[in-house]
């Protein structure tokens, strides 16, 4: 004949007496059955006013003298580290103390998402009192850590509603639940997070140079005509001289944002040329071989030229400057 494990009554005196208390205060509660017990003996929703409110937690019971500490009570993690800190309810420690007949809780899920790594135990404090006095707060203090943390379970019957509490106790969310197409991706992109966020950072600061360089290849035929009607001189050449200057530009206004700077006077100055430059040929694509074709022309000779040096000097001597500064 099978035989009853000694211990057995001593854990079933925990149970008893946390159920009993629960539900003499009308919350509803749901043992786990031995068999699919995963860490937690019960769950628990709880009610006001005689009506089922959307907050569910799950609770782990111990009892027993192996629990005391010199300072309060410890409910041990064991495997359970990863299920109780990912739980969408709350999961809950009580420990009983056989000798006073006191029930004693902690906030699992709250105190194991504080930490990476498993703690191996987690301590329950003594004046963590839970009895008829203290069931109050202590129901406004997890409705409340559930609210913060939107852990609310809403369904039409009490069969769903326990159904949802089952699988938010395993991590289980219908909103987050993985797509297998993308999970491969997804653990990729986790593996390579910080490059990736650095990629990301680059991108939004190249932003004006992709934006002109965009402008550019959409203007190229027409500056190429513009040139052809307004004058002998090389297109090409005339063309790529103006694109060589604004893509330094666009450069430097890159490497200003990646220095922490915002470049206002670069900016202004390189979309006030790119406006006149771009769009003007865009405007009168077979040129003017007049005086104000003949301005352009030469305007596209000098800016570009004028520009350079402009920008090789101020940049230097900044660059000059701050480093006299740190040689002191």
């Amino acid at each position: 004949m099978s035989t009853v494990r000694a211990s057995r009554k001593i854990e079933r005196a925990g149970v008893n007496a946390l159920r009993s208390l629960l539900e003499e205060h009308d919350h509803i509660v749901q043992e786990i059955d031995g068999g699919n017990d995963h860490g937690e003996d019960m769950i628990v929703n709880f009610t006001r006013a005689g009506k089922r409110t959307p907050y569910w937690i799950a609770i782990q019971v111990k009892s027993g003298k192996k629990y005391k500490r010199a300072h309060g009570y410890a409910i041990p993690v064991e495997d359970h580290f990863e299920d109780w800190r990912q739980s969408r309810i709350p999961i809950l420690g009580v420990v009983y103390d056989m000798k006073k007949r006191e029930l004693f809780w902690v906030n699992l899920t709250e105190q194991l998402r504080s930490v990476e790594e498993s703690p191996g135990w987690v301590q329950v404090a003594g004046a963590s009192v839970l009895n008829s006095k203290t069931i109050d707060d202590f129901y406004a203090e997890v409705a409340t850590y559930a609210g913060d943390e939107r852990m609310r379970i809403r369904a039409e019957t009490e069969e769903e509603a326990l159904a949802e509490a089952v699988r938010a106790r395993q991590g289980l969310d219908p909103l987050t639940a993985p797509n297998p197409l993308y999970e491969g991706l997804a653990d990729l992109a986790l593996r390579h997070e910080e490059r990736l966020k650095s990629i990301r950072r680059n991108l939004i600061r190249s932003l004006p140079l992709q934006i002109l360089i965009v402008l550019m290849i959409v203007a190229w035929p027409y500056q190429i005509r513009f040139v052809e009607g307004s004058s002998d001189m090389s297109p090409v050449l005339w063309v790529s001289n103006l694109y060589v200057f604004l893509l330094m530009m666009a450069l430097t206004i890159f490497f200003e944002f990646r220095a922490g700077r915002v470049p206002l006077e670069t900016g202004k100055w390189l979309w006030l040329i790119t406006a006149n430059f771009l769009w003007l040929p865009v405007m009168d694509s077979d040129g003017d071989s007049g005086w104000w074709g003949t301005f352009w022309i030469w305007a596209g000779v000098f800016v570009p030229s004028f520009g350079n040096k402009l920008l090789l000097i101020t940049f230097v001597k900044f660059g000059m400057e701050r480093l006299r500064a740190q040689r002191g």
